[in-house]
């Protein structure tokens, strides 16, 4: 009788063994957040028609083609070919009335070799200042890649920051280009 009760034992205890011991890696990796935006001389529609369609990312220059499988409908998958890799997205939320829309990056191990966060989630916004004036917002959070207590370099935190800013700074001045024009 003592021996199954003891291996039932085991069988509970070990699972919870398990979550403690990974448990303090992740909570070394904290969620991440970037925000970027700039202000641009021009309408908020006129604006918005440059960053709406959820399938047409090519308003940022890394991206050299964008198509989604289902347009800006929620559950629309986005594949970025960004001149070899392609990445995929998919969008959670749309709103054309508030002029916002709410985005993830797929968790495939293919997204994870092109960018090195995980956890990723994003919103691009666009709010009217004045008449000729829009404010256009691109924030989001995520993880680093590795989630480790000492992650390698490339995985950590200063890297996921860096790769996200630097799509996020490149993407509005090229959007604020387009909407001067």
């Amino acid at each position: 009788m003592k021996a199954p009760i003891l291996r039932r034992a085991v069988l509970v205890a070990l699972p919870l063994t398990l979550l403690a011991a990974v448990a303090p890696a992740q909570a070394k990796a904290p969620v991440l957040h970037v925000t970027k935006s700039v202000v641009i001389k021009a309408p908020a529609a006129k604006v918005w028609s440059i960053v709406h369609d959820f399938g047409k990312l090519t308003w940022v220059p890394a991206v050299k083609t964008s198509k989604a499988d289902k347009g800006n409908h929620p559950g629309s998958v986005r594949h970025l070919d960004l001149g070899g890799p392609v990445l995929t997205e998919q969008l959670l939320h749309y709103n054309p009335k508030h002029m916002n829309y709410t985005y993830e990056i797929q968790h495939t191990a293919n997204n994870m070799k092109i960018l090195p966060v995980r956890d990723y989630v994003s919103t691009i916004s666009v709010h009217r200042l004045g008449a000729n004036e829009t404010r256009l917002v691109w924030s989001g959070h995520f993880r680093r890649l590795d989630l480790s207590a000492h992650p390698k370099k490339g995985e950590d935190n200063a890297a996921a920051i860096k790769a996200i800013s630097g799509i996020y700074e490149s993407g509005l001045a090229n959007a604020a280009k387009l909407a001067a024009q």
